[in-house]
């Protein structure tokens, strides 16, 4: 079998607040078009200096504690040299380094391998930029 290679760019609204965007559904989507039941890699990136993506449990909290947990590590305050946008946004861009902008994956079946509470999620706490891409890349 030939290995195949398909990408997708996925628009995301992600508002003016704080948020952890679940992208488990669009990906089993994207999946469900291109990988023909095969096993592969999937790659998920975000072009962006301010955002970044985690696996984790979403909908008992755990998305909530993620943002309180980066609002702790990363305060919104005036210790950032990088000053622009709103007051704080110099910690959004130290964010990727604690949440990077990439994942792969393993896909088997042509379905994500997750355990069963994990979801991949898009975290942004960037307030400026409410409009975010997500690539998708699936090898298989």
């Amino acid at each position: 079998m030939t290995d195949a290679f398909t990408s997708r760019v996925l628009d995301v609204h992600t508002g003016s607040a704080e948020t952890v965007h679940d992208l488990t559904g669009e990906i089993a989507a994207f999946l469900g078009d291109v990988a023909g039941g095969r096993d592969g890699l999937l790659n998920v990136f975000t072009p962006h200096a301010t955002a970044g993506l985690a696996v984790i449990e979403t909908g008992a909290g755990s998305d909530d504690d993620l943002l309180a947990a980066l609002r702790d590590l990363l305060p919104a305050d005036d210790r950032w040299r990088h000053r622009h946008g709103s007051r704080g946004h110099g910690r959004d861009h130290v964010l990727p380094a604690f949440v990077p902008p990439h994942a792969t994956l393993p896909v088997v079946g042509g379905a994500l391998e997750l355990g069963t509470w994990q979801s991949v999620v898009l975290v942004d706490t960037n307030r400026d930029n409410p409009r975010r891409q997500v690539r998708l890349s699936f090898l298989g």
